[in-house]
């Protein structure tokens, strides 16, 4: 195996001396449910700062569809939704964050509908829907397919309560700065402002996924995996980097962006069915459309394949119309516009990059392996979904570590008792002289090739040709320095695609979501491990 692709350590040149210096106690680089729930906690005692770059509310939360998976009703347990959450991550969880994250998030969910966020009620009582992988109808829903938005909002309001807490919108977070070993915050810049350096006693991490390295994916254009790019520039270790989650039903039409189709649809009732109307799922598994998502992916693939088709469809025609249109009002909304009644018609679907398991490693408190800088959220790799996220156990993780993450960071800040010292720094790139570059075919070409090479289905081939093709991108990319978002999101792409990769070709296995054609097996022999990547030189 080729060596893995080792960036520089900083991707612009900057001079303490001549940048404009922001100080605060905590400083949160993202404004998904993790950030701000860690902000809140933060703020509780000392100032933080929300560093986003983009809208506050412009993240994969605020696209998230389907709910909280949460123990709250009084015939559910707390040991059964554990064991959903192990069943499905196929032996790579770690359980005592399993434990951790499941037994506080009704907690920390009742705090949230305490704080104003609106779950649909019925008679007075939170509405439960079952999804796939779930034994037991546990997940807790807003404005029928609008949860994410729901709790993104009641979130976004308690922030701009805070007195102790500003924000910094359309600031692009560069890199961290680091120095033995220790974050003290982060290079970023500001199209009015240009660039600052941003000192803070903490350093959170809360910047969500990359989904956007794929060329079919249901996250937002902001989701480009920058944080993940610059904790491993700073050295910090990552873990389970080849645990992509593929959206088993995304709407596939031309025009449309693949947007998600919940898998609550599922849940509610909806039938798989291939291009000649049959329905296919109960070959593949026996909780048929409620099977796990990586199952249910991995077989609309081989039914595309079987049927020569691009897509299969989601048939809710036999729900009825009224409880239909109610529970799924967003949905409805974006079919129609393309003149799909979801009542009459088949939905075509498809599966797309929606999650990355993998991530930052850190311990029950969100640290991870650099002093004073901690993850949570997508970012971060608890251990939680092992090899397999179960559904809606991704804004549940949210919540629960993003308040660990602020809590912990302001209660360090109290033991040590440290001022807030800045020191000088200097770093110079050695620039190509080469400077012209289509960014967008780049990208856009990285996207189609990780699609192809290292999507739902891999094998030893087209991993090494992904690995080739990326190596040589990189060779006059990486070398550049970009004064632009749009330069040092693809530097970041291109650096965290190259993780992907480099784990995928690692296991020689099946697991979970990821599945290999050459190794169809899973070997817990050798492969019930995590595969940990960390920079040799930083």
């Amino acid at each position: 195996m080729k060596k893995q692709i080792e960036p520089n350590r900083y991707l612009i040149s900057f001079d303490s001396h001549t940048t404009s210096h922001v100080f605060t106690d905590v400083l949160v680089i993202g404004s998904g449910v993790a950030g701000l729930n860690a902000a809140i906690q933060a703020a509780n005692n000392g100032s933080v700062l929300i560093v986003t770059k983009d809208r506050i509310d412009e993240n994969n939360t605020a696209y998230a569809q389907g709910g909280i998976a949460v123990v709250l009703s009084d015939k559910d347990t707390i040991i059964k939704h554990i064991k959903d959450t192990l069943d499905a991550g196929q032996n790579l969880c770690d359980k005592a964050a399993v434990r951790m994250i499941v037994s506080k998030g009704p907690k920390r969910v009742s705090e949230l509908i305490d704080r104003g966020a609106a779950f649909d009620m019925e008679d007075n009582q939170l509405v439960f829907t079952q999804e796939g992988g779930h034994s037991f109808p546990r997940i807790i829903r807003a404005q029928g397919d609008s949860t994410g938005k729901e709790v993104e909002h009641t979130l976004i309001r308690i922030v701009k309560e805070n007195a102790n807490i500003k924000i910094f919108e359309h600031t692009f977070a560069i890199d961290l700065i680091t120095k033995d070993n220790v974050c003290h915050g982060v290079i970023a810049w500001h199209a009015k402002k240009g660039n600052m350096l941003i000192w803070a006693k903490r350093t959170i991490l809360a910047t969500g996924g990359c989904g956007q390295v794929y060329r079919e994916t249901t996250n937002p254009d902001v989701a480009t995996g920058d944080g993940i790019a610059m904790a491993y520039r700073a050295g910090a270790i990552l873990q389970d980097m080849e645990f992509v989650q593929f959206h088993p039903t995304t709407l596939y039409i031309a025009g449309a962006a693949r947007f998600l189709i919940t898998e609550t649809v599922r849940g509610e009732g909806g039938i798989l069915r291939n291009k000649k109307g049959e329905r296919f799922m109960i070959n593949y598994h026996p909780q048929a459309e409620l099977a796990p998502r990586d199952v249910v992916s991995q077989s609309i693939l081989k039914e595309m394949q079987k049927t020569d088709h691009t897509n299969v469809y989601i048939d809710v025609r036999h729900i009825p119309k009224k409880r239909l249109y109610t529970r799924f009002p967003k949905i409805r909304e974006i079919c129609a516009s393309f003149g799909i009644d979801i009542a009459k018609d088949l939905i075509p679907v498809r599966p797309s990059a929606h999650y990355m398991i993998g991530g930052i490693k850190v311990d029950r408190l969100s640290r991870t392996t650099i002093k004073q800088l901690y993850a949570c959220g997508e970012v971060a790799c608890t251990g939680m979904h092992g090899a397999n996220r179960l559904g809606s156990n991704s804004l549940l993780e949210g919540l629960v570590t993003g308040y660990t993450s602020g809590s912990d960071a302001c209660k360090s800040i109290q033991r040590s008792n440290r001022e807030l010292l800045p020191y000088a720094i200097r770093e110079s790139m050695g620039v190509s002289k080469i400077s012209w570059l289509d960014l967008n075919d780049i990208g856009n070409s990285l996207k189609s090739l990780m699609w192809r090479d290292a999507g739902i289905v891999r094998d030893e081939r087209h991993l090494l040709e992904a690995e080739e093709m990326i190596e040589m991108w990189c060779s006059y990319v990486m070398d550049k320095e970009f004064s632009h978002p749009a330069g040092w999101e693809l530097q970041n792409m291109l650096l965290v695609s190259s993780l992907i990769v480099a784990s995928s070709r690692k296991r020689k296995e099946s697991r979970g979501v990821h599945h290999r054609s050459d190794y169809p097996q899973t070997d817990n022999i050798r492969w019930k491990k995590h595969i940990m990547i960390k920079k040799s030189k930083f």
